[in-house]
């Protein structure tokens, strides 16, 4: 982001019309509108004002919320779908793809824009905020040179060891921010990412660099949505609330959901959605059954590994099983999970619609969510998201301590003051 933009968005933020932008600075409205629109370079002490002035403005002062959060690595929202449910307001969004960024934005009514790159963003150019929510991709830390630095008795610490990986980027931002908690989320094996070097990294960052208060968990989704899907969550807060994921309340196995609960009946008890079914009874569009090739190029390659005693291979499901991993890849073939037809009828995939029901972004019914890209962007988005009934139970597991945790900070704040 521009230094222009950067101005005109920490004018946004902290409230203000560029005419009371033009009075706070001392600047006419004629040189405001000129930063604004990248014709001149806003003078730094301006800049520096509308950073203090965004960051001072309150978000529970302005906004309608119980707390306030930020959506970082947003995708298409699966994480603020589970934060909302439980009456946090977002205050801000940064997501770098473009077309995830489309799909975003046709789901959400914001009051602030979508950002794009996070790395580009200054903290201070962002909202105040009571928690941080990010998904942040998984990337390789280096941590050659610490010893080097430890014998030479120089400083280190997360902005050396982190620096060049998107964790960065979220630890600057709770370093600068100080939330009252937030919940990061990421694929199971980052706990075992470089024999564990990568996870005990970003552990003792938060922990003893920043000093928050951290447990962990990995969950399956399957207790809320009828597929196999484990991803690491890790929450925080700045003070001991007696947050522990021990006490996430988990369905039942006699009420958890099977595929045909998300699978589209095909029997005129749906109303049909163009895009996906056709016809009176709504079936599901033939452009999602396997092409014959395709089919016997996926049965060949499980043959071969099985031959191998290796066990790669298609997944074959019905209504009454359950769902591998949705992959970002699904795009390609589907082969993780492909749905049974019927004796002598090659299987189909999921529709993008049973993708959006299967991740929770729809009920088992539902068709709400918007989706206005391709098949192929879909699949890609739906793979690479959160179950979202999983967010949701671990929003509701921690909104007392959120509310414990904020309490705590306004009256520090009262005292110190």
């Amino acid at each position: 982001m521009g230094i222009a933009s950067e101005f005109a968005l920490s004018r946004e933020q902290a409230g203000l019309t560029v005419e009371e932008a033009a009075g706070h600075t001392g600047f006419t409205v004629r040189t405001i509108r000129r930063w604004e629109n990248g014709n001149a370079k806003p003078r730094k002490a301006a800049l520096e004002l509308m950073r203090r002035l965004a960051t001072e403005a309150s978000p529970r002062k302005t906004r309608s919320g119980d707390f306030a959060f930020i959506d970082l690595f947003a995708g298409i929202g699966g994480m603020r779908r589970g934060f909302e449910s439980i009456g946090g307001e977002c205050v801000f969004t940064s997501e770098w793809n473009e077309y995830s960024r489309k799909t975003y934005q046709a789901n959400f009514q914001s009051d602030h824009p979508i950002n794009g790159d996070i790395t580009q963003i200054e903290a201070a150019g962002i909202p105040k905020h009571d928690v941080l929510l990010a998904g942040f991709p998984c990337q390789p830390f280096s941590i050659a040179g610490v010893s080097k630095k430890n014998s030479l008795g120089r400083p280190h610490g997360f902005r050396c060891e982190t620096q060049g990986t998107l964790f960065f980027d979220v630890a600057r931002i709770i370093d600068h921010h100080r939330p009252a908690a937030f919940l990061l989320e990421n694929v199971k094996n980052l706990k075992n990412h470089d024999k564990g070097k990568t996870f005990s990294i970003i552990r003792s960052t938060l922990e003893d660099e920043l000093g928050y208060q951290v447990d962990v968990r990995v969950q399956d989704a399957r207790p809320w949505v009828p597929q196999h899907r484990e991803r690491i969550f890790i929450a925080g807060f700045r003070k001991d609330v007696g947050f522990t994921f021990d006490d996430l309340p988990i369905p039942l196995p006699e009420m958890w959901p099977r595929l045909g609960q998300i699978l589209h009946p095909e029997d005129g008890t749906e109303e049909s959605e163009e895009r996906f079914t056709t016809g009176r009874k709504a079936q599901v569009d033939g452009k999602y059954t396997l092409s014959e090739k395709l089919w016997q190029y996926l049965q060949n390659y499980a043959a071969k590994h099985r031959a191998r005693g290796n066990g790669f291979g298609f997944g074959l499901v019905g209504r009454s099983d359950v769902a591998r991993t949705l992959s970002a890849r699904y795009y390609k073939d589907g082969a993780e999970i492909l749905i049974e037809r019927g004796a002598g009828q090659r299987p189909r995939r999921l529709t993008p619609r049973e993708c959006s029901r299967l991740m929770g972004f729809d009920l088992p019914r539902g068709s709400e969510f918007v989706i206005p890209v391709s098949d192929s962007q879909a699949y890609r988005q739906f793979g690479n998201s959160v179950a979202v009934p999983v967010v949701k139970a671990v929003a509701t597991l921690m909104k007392p301590c959120i509310m414990k945790a904020i309490n705590w900070q306004q009256q520090r704040t009262l005292f110190t003051s």
